[in-house]
């Protein structure tokens, strides 16, 4: 009996193929990878991820009533909570969209209607699947691409017209022999016929040039409209004269769409928005504060109404029909410098249960950061300077220099966190990217003299370093 219960518990839901999820602890691991510290915010998404996995996996009378633990990151900006966000969406292959909340403003204001995020977040889950769709029909869509190169290679000959008279077999004008049509494969795919261009025929949609106006928060509507006139409009052809590499490439593409089911597509893209979605808001902290009493202030409380309904779970209209926003994970975040968690409205609070705090930057996090992430800044610059055949090597002490005079600039000036290290290798850097292309095959040696050279100067000054650091 104890096995039956099991075997219940992780059925697969009907129709559904279950995508594997690393477990909370891989998750946290590659986070590492691109994200220095930050360990309990990386612990909380790692755990929402993998609880959207299990929903799936339990009796379905249950799956629909376990809602989505939506999360708040607390910190200063440039700490990490963008990039935690965005690594997790990448790592779930889940559809994921960045959004402001200063951007949306109440119903009635002029601003961007709050159900434009998950209209936004529909349209990049239809192109995700799209191109995963079109990956898997490449081979045959590459087929029937060589097929309409080699027709324009070697066309079917046209039999004259010879108005009637005379013997019918002095106008036949022989075929290519498949001999023939074989041997050209075998030079097309061998790229003997590279330097060759043919002229091919794209299909082409007519989009309308027009501007709808709807009313505000009605942009769905416009959209509609748009596609209405498309629809309406004939398809077009556009003729080309292309190498064959590039012919092959276009026509492969167009072979591809072509061979996609759009309406298995748009089901599969609507199920991936429900129960993988997720939708990352930030500067939420902008829409914490009450309203001032003074000025045409727009309601900021208003804006978290608007957006109570989505994270709550609503049904939202989309051009590819109703989008359910009930299992979608939504990740708030906002620094709170003049405004606190608990100045949201009570309802709002209650929709983000897991709060996290990340903490500020030190000088040996930016250490950690410049070198070991696997896309470190230091790593960036050497790669760049390297097509410019620059070889650029950076120092221990040049590191440590730079860590110290980024923590020190985020002190004396605005705490900008790590963005504040772009700034610093920009500035110490200049000379070198701008010269470049002039000096090849040199090797430059980045130390900490290099360091106080370029850039003490600019501390000493604080009315220039608050302008140019």
């Amino acid at each position: 009996m104890k096995d039956e219960s099991r075997q219940l518990s992780v059925r697969v839901p009907e129709g559904q193929a279950l995508t594997p999820v690393m477990t909370p602890r891989e998750i946290v691991s590659e986070l590492d990878r691109y994200i220095v510290g930050q360990r309990d915010a990386k612990r909380a998404v790692a755990v929402a991820v993998r609880n959207r996995w299990r929903r799936q996996l339990v009796p379905a009378e249950l799956r629909d009533e376990i809602a989505p633990k939506n999360i708040i990151m607390i910190g200063p900006t440039g700490v990490g909570k963008t990039e935690i966000s965005r690594r997790l969406a990448k790592l779930a292959q889940a559809p994921f969209i960045k959004v402001e909340a200063s951007k949306f403003t109440e119903v009635g204001y002029v601003g961007r209607d709050v159900e434009s995020i998950i209209r936004d977040l529909m349209d990049l889950s239809v192109k995700m699947v799209r191109e995963e769709e079109q990956e898997k029909v490449q081979v045959k869509a590459r087929d029937l691409a060589e097929e309409r190169v080699l027709d324009l290679l070697l066309p079917e000959p046209q039999v004259p017209d010879n108005g009637g008279g005379g013997e019918s077999g002095e106008s036949q004008v022989e075929p290519p022999s498949p001999a023939t049509r074989e041997k050209l494969r075998r030079m097309l795919r061998a790229g003997k016929l590279d330097d060759r261009s043919v002229d091919i025929e794209l299909t082409q949609s007519m989009t309308p040039m027009i501007e709808v106006l709807t009313p505000q928060g009605m942009e769905e509507m416009e959209s509609n409209i748009k596609e209405m006139f498309s629809n309406l409009l004939p398809k077009q052809t556009k003729r080309k004269t292309v190498k064959i590499p590039e012919a092959m490439k276009l026509l492969t593409q167009e072979e591809a769409a072509r061979l996609v089911d759009m309406e298995t597509v748009v089901g599969e893209a609507t199920r991936r928005v429900e129960q993988s979605g997720i939708v990352f808001i930030d500067e939420i902290d902008k829409i914490a504060g009450r309203e001032t009493v003074h000025g045409p202030d727009v309601s900021r409380e208003g804006v978290q109404r608007d957006l109570l309904p989505i994270v709550e779970g609503s049904t939202v209209s989309s051009k590819y029909g109703l989008v359910r926003t009930d299992h979608i994970l939504f990740i708030a975040s906002g620094a709170f410098h003049n405004s606190k968690p608990s100045d949201l409205i009570p309802e709002f609070q209650g929709r983000f249960p897991i709060r996290v705090e990340l903490s500020s930057l030190d000088k040996n996090d930016f250490v950690r950061i410049l070198t070991e992430p696997k896309n470190a800044l230091i790593r960036q610059y050497v790669a760049l300077l390297e097509t410019e055949k620059i070889r650029l090597s950076f120092q221990e002490d040049a590191i440590e220099e730079i860590a110290r005079i980024s923590a020190e600039a985020n002190e004396k000036m605005e705490n900008i966190g790590a963005r504040r290290l772009h700034t610093i290798l920009e500035k110490l850097l200049d000379e070198i990217s701008f010269t470049a292309p002039e000096m090849p095959g040199r090797e430059v040696r980045i130390d900490a003299a290099y360091v106080g050279e370029r850039l003490d100067a600019i501390l000493k000054d604080q009315d220039l370093s608050r302008y140019i650091l």
